[in-house]
């Protein structure tokens, strides 16, 4: 990846100076816990990707769901971009010294699990061979964040029963939806300029 596109990246998101543990308590409620997740980016012929993993469908929390490599901390002093590389390691076999974080977006809150999850981007080189945990990830997904432009809609989603209305990305038979969905969306507006024809990722 060029210096110019990786400027640019760094520049369109919240850098993260620090962990953000010290507002934790601003974010985190009672009954609440953090959690971390990687959003990996690559470039590959011209276009910008991210990497997602999609989850088994025996889990006991967010089955068959797709999402960014992550999860919860260890022990209350490992700091979040650490919860966020060590995951994504576990789960998808990448070393934490081939990625680059360049920031961080807005923590975002899971519904049923009460999760509080803080985004990390990082980039990568493209290519990778994905060493996946078999007790977690069924599969993992290299998507252009063009075509998840593309696919975005609301749809119906029934879950417990309740029908509602909420934002979705659909990429073949995979579809993104929830905290996920509501991580891609606030990246995908940081970097939409250059996912644009003829923009920066382009040259």
């Amino acid at each position: 990846m060029t210096t110019a596109i990786r400027d640019e990246l760094r520049r369109r998101l919240t850098l993260a100076d620090e962990a953000p543990e010290p507002a934790l308590t601003h974010v985190v409620e009672d009954g609440e816990t953090a959690a971390a997740v990687l959003v990996p980016l690559f470039l590959h012929d011209g276009e910008l990707h991210a990497v997602f993993t999609k989850r088994r469908d025996d889990l006991r929390r967010h089955p068959g769901e797709i999402s960014f490599p992550g999860g919860r901390r260890d022990h209350e002093r490992e700091a979040l971009h650490e919860t966020a590389l060590r995951e994504a390691e576990e789960e998808i076999g990448l070393p934490p010294d081939t990625v680059e974080l360049l920031g961080t977006l807005e923590p975002v809150k899971t519904f049923v699990t009460s999760y509080v999850i803080f985004p990390y981007v990082g980039l990568i080189d493209a290519g990778r061979d994905w060493v996946v945990s078999p007790q977690e990830v069924a599969l993992v997904m290299e998507l252009p964040l063009r075509a998840l432009v593309e696919s975005y809609a609301p749809r119906p989603i029934t879950r417990r029963g309740l029908t509602f209305d909420t934002d979705t990305y659909v990429v073949g038979d995979h579809l993104i939806w929830g905290a996920t969905a509501r991580i891609l969306g606030e990246l995908l507006g940081h970097l939409r300029p250059l996912l644009a024809a003829g923009g920066s990722a382009q040259s």
